[in-house]
């Protein structure tokens, strides 16, 4: 019996990057410039190119598990943060997945983590040195994402 089975080197069928490498690229882009490091710095602490860090950050390059544990530990968080907040498309693209696949998921458009301000308000937070202000200020904005959108006067 032949082995039908071709090589997609985790890409999509159309070649497009596998959702989920795209995912845990953008994780990785998301905490790098949270701790404002650039490409190169991150690159350099793990003998990479810049180049190749924005490969991963694409998901042009798939991460192998040696390389997401260096970028783990290099970035100081659990391996698991780089699957959190996946969507349930995403998580259907899996390869194991793919051959049942008809269509790419499309990125949702409404990813905060991804834009500019929530990275800016982010970084900005974490400058806050006290601990206790930096939690008033975390509280405050719960408290104002719950209030009701207010009437322009």
């Amino acid at each position: 019996m032949k082995n039908t089975r071709q090589s997609s080197r985790g890409r999509t069928p159309s070649g497009r990057p596998n959702p989920i490498d795209v995912h845990v690229g953008g994780r990785l882009r998301l905490r790098r410039t949270l701790l404002g490091l650039s490409q190169e710095a991150l690159g350099s602490a793990l003998g990479l190119t810049f180049q190749q860090v924005q490969k991963y950050e694409r998901g042009a390059n798939r991460i192998g598990a040696s390389r997401l544990y260096d970028l783990s530990r290099a970035l100081d968080v659990p391996i698991e943060y780089f699957y959190d907040e996946m969507s349930a498309a995403v998580e259907a693209a899996s390869p194991r997945h793919m051959t049942q696949a008809e269509a790419d998921p499309e990125p949702s458009p409404n990813d905060s983590s991804t834009r500019r301000e929530t990275l800016d308000l982010v970084r900005t937070y974490y400058k806050i040195k006290n601990p206790s202000v930096r939690r008033r200020v975390y509280e405050l904005a719960r408290a104002l994402a719950a209030l009701p959108p207010k009437a322009p006067e």
